[in-house]
């Protein structure tokens, strides 16, 4: 089972910075594709940004020039760098990450979700 633990989260002015963490963990063989997505209130969950293994990047057009993805494959962590943040960056941000894990009936896919973590910009 692979589980997802987010951190950095939180409140800040417009124009502020933010630097969010994902780390996986449990049985993974590998890590392919891993990303953030966000949710606003009353609108639908969209894609931030995503990074393959290969380190190819993936950006919202929203975001492009301000948001940085990046990852460590050691420490099977992802981080999403926030600058020049906007009001309407306001959402929950979820990581999603993808691989493959190990079980009990050999290698198996596998996607997960984090439990998300709220950032506010405030005007």
């Amino acid at each position: 089972q692979v589980q997802l633990v987010e951190s950095g989260g939180g409140l800040v002015q417009a124009g502020g910075s933010l630097r969010l963490s994902c780390a996986a963990s449990g049985s993974i063989y590998s890590i392919n594709v891993m990303g953030w997505h966000r949710q606003a209130p009353g609108k639908q969950r969209e894609m931030v940004a995503t990074i393959t293994r290969g380190d190819i990047t993936n950006y919202a057009d929203s975001v492009k020039g301000r948001f940085t993805i990046s990852r460590d494959n050691a420490k099977k962590t992802v981080y999403l760098e926030m600058s020049t943040l906007k009001p309407e960056d306001t959402a929950v941000y979820y990581c999603n990450v993808g691989g493959v894990s190990i079980t009990t009936w050999g290698y198996r896919d596998f996607e997960v979700w984090g439990q998300g973590t709220l950032v506010t910009v405030s005007s």
